[in-house]
């Protein structure tokens, strides 16, 4: 439905898009997840201090942060689709790259270049789906993204758990075991078609209409048509300068803000970093293990919740009710830990504060990214939000082992519950609601705050 009009969607293509594109996103939850189950062998493997740790595990955001840039070359120079190729190519190689590694230094190295993957990916996958996305639908769509990511953490943390007995060697096989999803996902970026709001922003109507016509009736892909070479109307080519326009800065501030929340919120600790958590409650190697399994499915199902409410409930109820509630649930661990309250109890607050971030702000700070951005600069602005995201990673990994060697493993848990507090005042202040509305229809409604 469009401006009050409903008209006919072929809605298995649509989905069938989103889901193939969405195998990018099952790369960046291979990628998080498999360190979790790999950092036991790779401790004594190569000798980790507490900041080697960190940097080790930092390393996937600052090949992150690389790739988010090249995606925005690519995806405005040569479209969507030869990125999201470039992506998974590149993810392919470096995950036999870590499993064949016989030294610390290659090792980083191939993380960093499986982070240019993923962060290209986690630009490219999101926006393609809220690109092909009718309006009604889109954040669904763009949600499934997130369903693959905490599908490949969970099938990753199953797979990390039943070959952990397999000698110390068992790491290699971790990590190269990568390769398989990447190239699926190559073969089935071959079969999608570009995004048709590039081919009009690329002056290939013509084909940017066929696609629309697939997606929906001859009467939805003039609609869509219009709005989007209106919404182009007087732009040549997109620069970075655009983003500090007077139409535009508001959304940048929005994007920035909730990518840095998204990560410094603190819930990638415990998918990072869970035998850490459950080490300092005295858990042995296999329930730590088996913990993060426990968290996949929990992460798996929350997020199917939140596919089901974002285009309902909404965006913004769900990010308000997200930061409330870990910043209680951190508070909570934190006691729980400092005061050694035993495993049932530390593991059920971890669980219940991965089920409040996976209805909340998992899947729909990647839903906002995707949508609050103009058609002009939406790949610019993706990057930069997306860059941030990846910069505050980062920060958040590499600190945590230091943090914790100094403060105790609760500590940090204290300080990301402030964070959530803040996010919850930049929430309810400055993101406006979105669903329902088209892209076009929301450049007017983002400007306008």
């Amino acid at each position: 439905m469009i401006n009050g009009k409903a008209y006919r969607l072929n809605n298995n293509y649509i989905i069938a898009l989103s889901f193939v594109s969405a195998l990018g996103g099952y790369l960046f939850g291979f990628d998080f997840a498999v360190i979790s189950g790999a950092l036991p062998f790779l401790r004594p493997q190569f000798s980790l201090s507490a900041a080697g740790e960190g940097f080790l595990t930092g390393s996937l955001a600052l090949g992150c942060i690389v790739g988010c840039i090249v995606a925005a070359r690519i995806a405005d120079r040569y479209g969507r689709r030869p990125g999201l190729m470039l992506a998974a190519a590149i993810f392919a190689v470096s995950s036999l790259g870590m499993g064949f590694s016989v030294d610390l230094a290659i090792f980083i190295s191939m993380r960093f270049a499986a982070g240019i993957g993923v962060g290209m990916a986690s630009v490219l996958s999101p926006m393609y789906i809220a690109e092909i996305s009718p309006a009604a639908v889109r954040g669904r769509n763009v949600a499934i993204n997130q369903l693959t990511i905490v599908t490949g953490i969970l099938v990753t943390n199953l797979v990390n758990y039943l070959i952990a007995d397999s000698g110390p060697e068992a790491w290699r096989w971790m990590f190269g075991l990568g390769t398989a999803p990447a190239v699926l996902f190559f073969l089935g970026v071959l079969w999608l078609p570009e995004s048709p709001r590039w081919l009009i922003k690329a002056r290939k109507h013509q084909k940017a209409e066929e696609i629309l016509r697939k997606i929906g009736n001859e009467e939805y892909a003039n609609h869509v048509a219009a709005d989007i070479r209106i919404s182009l109307e007087g732009v040549n080519k997109t620069r970075w300068k655009m983003l500090f326009e007077k139409s535009v800065l508001p959304a940048v501030v929005i994007g920035i803000g909730l990518a840095m929340f998204q990560q410094l919120c603190g819930i990638n600790i415990v998918f990072n970093y869970t035998s850490t958590i459950f080490a300092a409650a005295g858990a042995d190697l296999d329930r730590q293990l088996l913990e993060t399994v426990g968290i996949g499915i929990v992460n798996l199902l929350f997020t199917l919740l939140a596919m089901w409410q974002v285009d309902k409930l909404g965006r913004r109820p769900l990010m308000l009710i997200g930061s409330i509630g870990l910043a209680v649930l951190y508070l909570l661990l934190a006691f729980a830990l400092q005061n050694q309250l035993g495993l049932v109890v530390i593991s059920t607050l971890v669980l219940l504060s991965i089920a409040t971030y996976a209805t909340s702000l998992a899947p729909v700070t990647w839903v906002l990214i995707s949508e609050i951005f103009p058609n002009r600069v939406r790949t610019l602005g993706s990057s930069v939000a997306t860059v941030t995201l990846w910069i505050a990673y980062f920060i958040l990994v590499f600190t945590f082992p230091i943090l914790a060697e100094r403060l105790g493993t609760y500590g940090p848990f204290y300080f990301y519950a402030g964070i959530c507090l803040a996010g919850f005042i930049f929430v309810k202040v400055k993101v406006k609601e979105t669903k329902g509305k088209t892209l076009e229809q929301l450049e007017i409604v983002i400007a306008a705050h």
